[in-house]
């Protein structure tokens, strides 16, 4: 009998579902959109904004072909209840750093499946990726000089996840400064016209 995902060692998952890059797809955005209306039919407290993060949220720049989800929700919401309902509904718990929970769906034995899913889930206002996907799509010159360092790193990290996201961390460290300096507060204060 195959093992299962929740068995393997992390070589063995970086083995089966190594890192590549493709072409923008600006069918990313739909698949967002459904799986956020997936959410919101099962999610057991209000989130208060779900936002597509990631390459796939930036145009026109070569990607991995999975789409990242923020969800942010209340103080006071209970983590671990929403977290049941994800793995409910498909989800693996991939990792849980304090009140930062990571999940995927769409992963199999076999490797990946034909849509998959990274979702991120946190407390309101810790949302570094929502000014770092802004500032991309603001300054196309800026996401091609980050589309360049991704390729310069996919095959040197392609079974190394880790190795591939510590590399880009310098670059997505400044951008983020850059767009909280530019942006301000844009997502850091809740009202109605953020929610969903």
């Amino acid at each position: 009998m195959a093992k299962q995902l929740e068995e393997m060692t992390l070589e063995e998952l970086w083995q089966l579902f190594p890192i590549f890059l493709v072409p923008h797809d600006d069918g990313w955005a739909g698949m967002f959109e459904r799986e956020k209306a997936r959410l919101i039919s099962f999610f057991p407290v209000r989130p208060i904004r779900i936002s597509h993060i990631g390459s796939t949220a930036v145009a026109g720049i070569y990607a991995k072909p999975i789409v990242d989800i923020l969800v942010e929700v209340e103080r006071e919401a209970d983590l671990d209840k929403c977290a049941a309902a994800l793995r409910a509904n498909g989800y693996i718990l991939m990792s849980r750093q304090g009140e930062r929970l990571s999940f995927n769906r769409g992963y199999t034995t076999e490797g990946f499946a034909s849509e998959v899913f990274h979702l991120h889930l946190r407390r309101a206002g810790d949302n570094d990726e929502l000014y770092f996907c802004d500032y991309l799509n603001a300054f196309p010159d800026v996401a091609k000089d980050y589309e360049k360092l991704k390729l310069s790193l996919c095959e040197n990290y392609r079974h190394d996840r880790d190795g591939y996201t510590m590399k880009k961390g310098d670059f997505v460290r400044e951008a983020t400064t850059k767009a909280r300096a530019l942006f301000g507060e844009r997502y850091a204060r809740i009202d109605e016209s953020f929610i969903y």
